[in-house]
């Protein structure tokens, strides 16, 4: 008598509806760490999401930045404010920037990536509108463009929110990569503002009203560094919500995020971000205005936009070398050269009969973006290597608990990023700040000190043998 012999059921999971993976759509199932969705699938979609979040970024660092060099010209149309409220004007949008950030940090995962690309680039239209009408009536109030410059803040708080993000879109190894391509061509949004501005206010064929007199009879349209944006960021808030997708997995609810303000390690790698990214944005926003101020023979369109370009490709090289050698070993590196950097640009500034040297402050200042440029790509890269290390030590992978702690590692090296660059924004507000209420050589040496310190920090927590986190 014969008998059959059954093989038992193979359980199969559930192929994904091919359909959510479209653009414009909500993904509900999204495994990036799964090598055959990855290639099959998840790589075409991240990329895709990638590249329409970069250009997004990068006008809205344009937004942040445009009063850098728009400040530096209203005396010369006829506003009457002091040298110190035009610093306090560059000043401002880092501290609403700052804040905004904050809050972007936790909204952006909740809400997703598609719609909020598209929503917080589209209100930036706002701000943008109301400078390019106040600065052609030179009556306008200084708190009227206070208030403005605030609201273009705004523009600088998208960083948090598409970092958190497109995070999500990617595996554990193509993340760091991923990051610095997001943040670094999107910190390029402060080279583009400081290079096209003093094209674009110079050309009649793009203005919308009328010209300012300048005191050598020359005609210049401050409107259109603020009016040529408005179209770009219509279309690219179009391209976001047509073309991105939200994850629902990424949908964290604040309760899951917050346990980050428990975390020290959340707020060491904010001090050292502070030192990094802050003196980046900071730098940028206040170099045109130094160098007008301090060389005024030299002119601000040609060298301003060098500084931040070089910064924002380093920190892509940042990343890479910290991959290489370590994150914490890179991070020191970068502190160590902004301090030399810096004592080398007090060396070179005038004073007293001594009329300094143009070059060597310059290049010295190249030498400090370079630097924060690298530790920006570092501490980024530190995060998720602290935050996996403090959940994982000691599970075996593949273990429900493994993968309960990874997905929360996931959540709060998310969190700590983007409250990170949300913190370190206020840079911005701070070193052009010092600047208005201190010697330029006072301000310098307190970044200095502060330089000396991260050094401490990177080293006890993180880079010296025995250290609590290894990264």
């Amino acid at each position: 008598m014969s008998s059959v012999i059954q093989e038992p059921a193979v359980h199969r999971p559930t192929i994904a509806d091919p359909a959510q993976y479209r653009p414009g759509r909500t993904i509900t199932e999204w495994s990036p760490e799964d090598p055959a969705f990855w290639r099959s699938t998840g790589k075409r979609v991240a990329a895709r999401n990638l590249w329409i979040a970069v250009p997004a970024l990068l006008v809205a660092f344009v937004v942040w930045q445009v009063w850098s060099i728009t400040a530096t010209n209203l005396k010369d149309v006829g506003f009457g404010f002091s040298q110190s409220q035009l610093f306090w004007l560059t000043a401002v949008p880092g501290l609403t920037g700052g804040t905004a950030r904050i809050f972007y940090t936790f909204l952006g995962p909740r809400i997703g990536q598609r719609r909020f690309t598209a929503l917080s680039t589209v209100v930036l239209i706002v701000p943008l509108l109301w400078l390019g009408f106040a600065v052609q009536d030179t009556s306008t109030p200084y708190g009227t463009m206070v208030m403005i410059a605030a609201l273009c803040g705004i523009g600088g708080a998208n960083f948090s929110s598409s970092l958190a993000n497109i995070g999500f879109f990617y595996p554990k190894q193509e993340k760091g990569n991923a990051t610095g391509i997001n943040g670094g061509l999107g910190n390029l949004g402060v080279s583009v503002v400081q290079l096209l501005t003093p094209i674009l206010i110079t050309s009649s064929v793009l203005a919308i009203g009328a010209g300012q007199k300048k005191a050598n009879g020359s005609e210049i349209y401050l409107q259109n560094a603020a009016f040529v944006w408005v179209p770009v960021l219509v279309v690219l808030a179009a391209v976001a919500w047509f073309g991105q997708n939200d994850l629902k997995v990424a949908s964290t609810p604040f309760s899951q995020q917050k346990i980050i303000f428990r975390r020290k390690h959340n707020w060491l790698m904010t001090y050292l971000y502070v030192g990094t990214f802050g003196s980046f944005i900071g730098f940028a926003a206040a170099l045109p205005l130094l160098i007008k101020t301090t060389f005024p023979a030299y002119s601000v369109a040609t060298y301003a936009w060098m500084g931040p370009a070089l910064g924002a490709l380093a920190r892509w090289a940042g990343g890479w070398i910290a991959d290489k050698l370590g994150g914490a070993r890179v991070t020191i590196l970068s502190f160590v050269g902004m301090a030399a950097s810096i004592i080398g640009v007090i060396t070179f500034l005038p004073a007293g009969s001594d009329r300094g040297s143009f070059t060597g402050f310059f290049l010295c200042f190249l030498s400090a973006f370079l630097f924060s440029g690298i530790g920006n790509g570092s501490t980024f890269r530190q995060i998720p290597v602290i935050f996996r290390g403090q959940h994982l030590t000691g599970l075996t992978e593949g273990t429900p608990q493994y993968t309960a702690a990874l997905k929360q590692a996931e959540i709060e090296s998310g969190a700590v990023t983007g409250f990170t660059a949300g913190v370190a924004a206020y840079g911005f507000f701070f070193i052009p700040a010092m600047f208005a209420n201190f010697s330029v050589t006072s301000a310098m040496w307190g970044f200095v000190a502060f330089y000396a310190s991260c050094v401490v920090v990177a080293w006890w927590f993180y880079a010296r043998p025995g250290a609590e986190a290894p990264s």
